[in-house]
C-alpha cells in the first residue's frame, strides 16, 4: 500500500518583518550591554533570513497603537507581556492559520472534500487552548463532527515528522481513511529583548507561519505532484539534552539554542541517517549527493551549513531549505512543510530518464532530536493556470 501526501499548502500572517530594520530596533533597546548590542547584530545578521512574518502586527514601526503590548513604534521601545497575553493572542491568530492552510490544502486536493476527512491531526509548541485547533479546523470547514482528532503540542521543530507519520498509520491500518494534517506556529509571539545569548539568538531566527497537507491511500486523481510517505524514523543523539530546550516562562516560552547545536548535528548526522536509508537497500547504497532532493529543517544558516558539508551535498540540493530560510525565518514544526513545498514545485528534470525523485528529510528538535523521512515525488498533471506558485513567492516575498 502507498500512501501519498496529495496536497500541501501553506500561509503566513500579513505583517512582514524586515530582517534589517528588526535588529535595528532590537539592538537599540534600552538594557542591552555592549556585549548584547554586538550579539543582537551579529546573530541577525548571519542568520540568512530576509524577511520574515509575523502575527504581532505591532512588530513593525508602521503600526501605531493606543496601547502598546510588545512594541510601541512611537519610541521604539519593547515591552515584555505575561505568558496568558501572549497565548490570548495564540487562541485567536493561530487559529486563522490553522483554518487557512487546512482549508486551501483541501481545495487543492482532487476528489476530496471536507466530507471525506476520518481524521485530523494538528500540531503546535507556541501555544495552548482547549477546544483546541483541532476542534477549530474541523467546525471551521464543516468536518464530519465524528472525525478523528489528534493534537501534537510542544514536540518542538521536528514535530510534522511524528504527525506525517501517524497519519501513514492511520491509512495503513484502513485504506479508506483521507488524514488532514496541519501545523501552525506562532513562533513570534514569544521573543522578548534579552542579553541572554539564547533569546538573541531566538529572537533573530524565529517567525509565524502554517502548513497543512492531505494524506490518503486511495486511487484519487493527482492534479498536482505528491509525496509517497515511503520510512520514517527517529533517533535522539549521544549528547545535547541541555543544548536545545524550550521551557514556559513568566515572559513567555524560553528557546534554549547552544552555539554548540550545529557542531552536536555535524558529528551524529550521519549516524542519524543510518537506520533510515537501511529501509531501503538502493538508496543506502548511493553516496549522499545522489539523493536526489533534500529537504533539510532550516534550523538556522549554520546547522544548514554543517549538513552540506557533512554529507557532501551541492548548494542546489540545499536551496530549498535556504531560500525558506531566508523568506520565511524558522517557523518550528511548519517549516519543512515549506521546503517540502518547494521541491513539490520545482520544475521535473528532464534530463533525468524518468528516474523517480526520492527525497531524504530531516529536522531536529529538543532532546536532540532527529526526525528523519524518505520520500518519492510522486508526478501529476499540471495545477491550474491561476493557482499560486511559491516558487513565484520565493523569487519575490510578498505578504500573504
Amino acid at each position: 500500500m502507498t500512501v501519498i501526501l496529495r496536497a500541501l499548502e501553506t500561509a503566513v500572517p500579513p505583517t512582514v518583518l524586515i530582517q534589517t530594520e528588526a535588529r535595528d530596533v532590537f539592538a537599540a533597546q534600552p538594557g542591552l550591554t555592549r556585549l548584547g548590542t554586538r550579539l543582537v547584530r551579529t546573530c541577525f545578521d548571519g542568520s540568512g533570513i530576509d524577511t520574515r512574518y509575523t502575527a504581532v502586527e505591532e512588530l513593525t514601526r508602521t503600526q501605531r497603537s493606543e496601547n502598546p503590548v510588545f512594541f510601541d513604534a512611537a519610541s521604539g521601545e519593547m515591552f515584555s507581556p505575561s505568558t496568558k497575553v501572549r497565548n490570548d493572542i495564540f487562541a485567536v491568530q493561530a487559529t486563522k492559520l490553522f483554518v487557512e492552510s487546512a482549508r486551501k490544502a483541501l481545495d487543492a486536493c482532487a476528489g476530496i472534500g471536507p466530507s471525506d476527512v476520518t481524521h485530523v491531526i494538528t500540531v503546535s509548541c507556541t501555544g495552548f487552548f482547549n477546544p483546541g485547533p483541532d476542534y477549530k479546523v474541523v467546525r471551521a470547514l464543516g468536518l464530519n463532527p465524528g472525525v478523528q482528532r489528534y493534537h501534537l503540542g510542544f514536540m518542538g521543530c521536528y514535530a510534522a515528522f511524528p504527525a506525517l507519520r501517524a497519519a501513514k498509520s492511520f491509512c495503513e491500518a484502513d485504506p479508506e481513511a483521507v488524514v488532514l494534517v496541519v501545523s501552525a506556529e506562532l513562533c513570534s509571539l514569544h521573543v522578548r529583548t534579552s542579553n541572554n545569548p539564547d533569546a538573541i539568538m531566538g529572537s533573530s531566527l524565529f517567525a509565524d507561519g502554517a502548513a497543512a497537507a492531505v494524506v490518503s491511500a486511495k486511487e484519487l486523481p493527482q492534479t498536482g505532484a505528491g509525496i509517497s510517505l515511503d520510512h520514517f524514523e527517529t533517533t535522539l543523539t549521544p549528547v545535547g539534552e541541555e543544548s536545545m530546550a524550550w521551557n514556559i516562562g513568566d515572559q513567555g516560552f524560553e528557546m534554549v539554542l547552544g552555539s554548540y547545536v550545529p557542531h552536536i548535528i555535524d558529528e551524529h548526522i550521519v549516524g542519524a541517517l543510518e537506520p533510515l536509508l537501511a529501509r531501503d537497500p538502493i538508496v543506502s547504497a548511493l553516496p549522499y549527493r545522489d539523493i536526489r532532493h533534500w529537504a533539510i529543517h532550516p534550523g538556522g544558516r549554520s546547522i544548514l551549513d554543517k549538513v552540506e558539508a557533512k554529507l557532501g551535498l551541492s548548494a542546489e540540493q540545499l536551496k530549498p531549505a535556504r531560500e525558506t530560510l531566508r523568506n520565511y525565518g524558522n517557523m518550528s514544526s511548519a517549516t519543512v512543510l515549506f521546503v517540502l513545498k518547494h521541491i513539490l514545485e520545482q520544475v521535473p528534470d528532464e534530463t533525468a530518464d524518468g528516474a523517480e525523485e526520492r527525497i531524504c528529510s530531516m529536522a531536529f528538535g529538543p532532546g536532540l532530536t532527529v526526525e528523519t523521512g524518505l520520500f518519492t515525488k510522486v508526478p501529476g498533471q499540471p495545477r491550474a493556470a491561476g493557482a499560486a506558485s511559491q516558487a513565484a513567492a520565493f523569487a519575490q516575498p510578498v505578504a500573504v
